[in-house]
């Protein structure tokens, strides 16, 4: 399986994540939908974590329908990318998105 071109690898700050590999939204975490997008609640840790664009809730909540991360960003127009990115691998960070098994992810 194999990153779209226009998604960028890794840097420092999304060594976290994993590109190629199929993630989705933790089960202990809950997402309370709010005007600047959503606040997600992870009841194992207790971690908040605001998500502050509605377009970055539907992608967190959509992961599991894609094959990779890097396919879930191909969707994202590109000047938004970047940030969008740098937002899953916090999220990944703080345990709110997990990786999946392979093969587990929309083909």
């Amino acid at each position: 399986m194999t990153t779209p071109a226009n998604v960028p690898t890794t840097s420092p700050t999304t060594a976290a994540l994993d590109l190629a590999a199929p993630y989705r939204l933790n089960p202990s975490v809950a997402l309370r939908p709010e005007p600047f997008g959503a606040l997600a609640y992870h009841f194992g840790n207790r971690r908040l974590s605001f998500l502050k664009a509605p377009e970055l809730v539907e992608l967190v909540r959509g992961l599991d329908r894609h094959p990779s991360v890097g396919h879930a960003l191909a969707g994202v127009p590109d000047a938004r990318r970047a940030v969008f990115l740098r937002a899953l691998a916090s999220l990944a960070a703080a345990d709110m998105i997990i990786s999946q098994p392979s093969g587990t992810g929309a083909q």
